[in-house]
């Protein structure tokens, strides 16, 4: 948004319009999931991650229109959610079994025809949370390093 002028898309979500509703979740669904299992490692926590994102975006419609950039306002209510997921996950740990290498599956499903794949699924997972987001949000959500700045709440340049 730019001035005083609201964006069209984000006006008709704050009116409840299903049809721009649609239209947000096909444009940012899948990134979302892409960049939440880069995040938490766990398809179920991905998955349940990006519900309840867009569950809370429907509940805020009201004020949507304050909204400046949807991207880094939807990767910032992700980032959120993963970060008390992550916290649930600490404190309450699964078996091993059902944290089976989502990290490879990341990898191998978005890059088949990388030949280092597996080696590069394992260095991402080595990673911390804070650097595991930030590729995350660029490579998975395509957003800039001024979005990721936003979201982040650092510099362009930081990020």
């Amino acid at each position: 948004m730019t001035g005083s002028a609201i964006d069209p898309l984000l006006a008709a979500l704050a009116a409840g319009d299903e049809e721009a509703f649609a239209k947000v979740h096909e444009r940012f669904a899948a990134k979302m999931f892409w960049a939440a299992l880069r995040m938490l490692e766990h398809r179920q926590d991905a998955e349940d991650v990006v519900q309840q994102v867009f569950a809370d975006f429907i509940r805020a419609r009201a004020r949507l229109t304050e909204v400046n950039d949807l991207s880094a306002y939807l990767f910032s209510s992700l980032r959120r959610a993963a970060h008390k997921t992550a916290t649930r996950r600490r404190r309450h740990p699964v078996a091993n079994t059902e944290l089976a290498t989502d990290s490879a599956v990341v990898t191998s499903e978005r890059m088949v025809d990388s030949p280092n794949r597996e080696r590069l699924g394992r260095c991402l997972a080595g990673l911390p949370l804070k650097q595991r987001e930030i590729i995350a949000m660029k490579i998975d959500g395509d957003l800039t390093f001024a979005q990721i700045g936003e979201v982040l709440g650092v510099s362009p340049n930081t990020a």
